[in-house]
């Protein structure tokens, strides 16, 4: 059901929020995607819509983006992201989708409009892909899976 939004709430200030999962294989490296829209690297999710959940964001985004029907695992980390220059602030929520199996893989079909490519790649070399800020969310949310935890960021760093 679409909200309908008060005086009050109309008048109160606004976020972005996205989602985005973490996909592993056997050797722990993550999936990372390769967008058609934007350089460089992401991980798989994008921006949640108006009345639905973060966890039903990320949902939504993996099957658009990789043709997959799998529900999101634990949360992992919520960062908070600053304003920049081509962006509004914003709340990210991150993932665990855990280990595809090879019947996953195989079934993964990249939509066209989105997405050309995706990878695992080792820890130590997204840097080499990813913007700062992602390269260092990913890190976070690795070791609140590796420690079974639930981490808040700021800025891609763990805040007091």
């Amino acid at each position: 059901m679409a909200s309908q939004n008060s005086d009050y709430d109309r008048a109160l200030p606004r976020k972005r929020v996205a989602a985005g999962v973490l996909f592993f294989d056997d050797q722990d490296r993550v999936m990372l995607v390769d967008p058609i829209y934007k350089d460089p690297w992401d991980i798989p999710g994008g921006a949640v819509e108006t009345d639905e959940s973060p966890r039903a964001g990320a949902h939504r985004e993996i099957k658009e983006e990789l043709g997959l029907d799998l529900t999101p695992g634990r949360l992992l980390t919520v960062d908070w992201s600053p304003p920049r220059p081509d962006r509004s602030e914003g709340l990210v929520f991150i993932y665990d989708g855990g280990h595809l199996t090879e019947k996953q893989l195989a079934a993964i079909q990249l939509q066209p409009d989105e997405l050309r490519a995706y990878e695992y790649v080792h820890l130590h070399d997204i840097t080499d892909r990813l913007i700062p800020l992602l390269a260092r969310r990913i890190h976070h949310s690795h070791h609140a899976r590796a420690h079974h935890t639930t981490l808040y960021l700021e800025n891609g760093t763990p805040s007091a």
